[in-house]
């Protein structure tokens, strides 16, 4: 049985900070949405949670709605190479406002490749709400319209984002140890 406290170094962003700045989001979404319909389209498997806390707080009328996507090419886990569409839309975003919910945005690759499929399908608008942006990394420019934190370079796990499926479940935002990263070099 794996423990997290096993690979944590310190808790980055605490449970209560979280859910604090995911209210502020949700009332930001609110306000920018006030009299409009809004579809949420949250990336699989890192934003569930994200989502979830997210769409309680937001009081327009909102569905929802995933996608899932991998990337491959250098390094089978990084986000390089070439995107690929593992789950689509069951919705149709044609003239509809688009938020695009996503747990962390690393190089922006993968987010900047799904925001020109979604582009294709003529949303009405198209906006990005990331609840972690790890900027130092960027290696495509995207458009981040609601940021939940920024974070320094280092490898984060917990509240939806996992150590090899592990610890998504957890309330905060972890770092993982320095003597642990090896382990998971690929992910970083």
């Amino acid at each position: 049985m794996k423990d997290y406290q096993d690979y944590l170094e310190e808790i980055l962003i605490s449970e209560e900070r979280l859910q604090r700045r995911i209210r502020e989001l949700g009332q930001e979404v609110s306000a920018d949405y006030e009299g409009e319909d809004l579809l949420l389209i949250c990336i699989l498997r890192g934003g569930v949670l994200f989502l979830t806390d997210l769409m309680r707080e937001i009081s327009v009328p909102h569905s929802i709605d995933f996608m899932a996507v991998s990337s491959y090419g250098v390094g089978a886990r990084r986000s390089k190479g070439q995107v690929r569409i593992t789950l689509d839309l069951t919705t149709s975003i044609e003239g509809r406002n688009v938020l695009l919910v996503e747990d962390i945005i690393d190089s922006g690759n993968t987010i900047a490749s799904v925001l020109d499929l979604l582009n294709l399908r003529r949303p009405k608008s198209l906006k990005v709400c990331a609840l972690l942006d790890k900027a130092e990394r960027r290696e495509s420019e995207v458009p981040i319209d609601y940021r939940g934190f920024e974070i320094p370079n280092k490898f984060v796990f917990g509240y939806g984002l996992d150590l090899d499926e592990y610890f998504r479940n957890l309330p905060f935002i972890g770092v993982l140890r320095q003597d642990k990263v090896s382990e998971f070099a690929d992910a970083s």
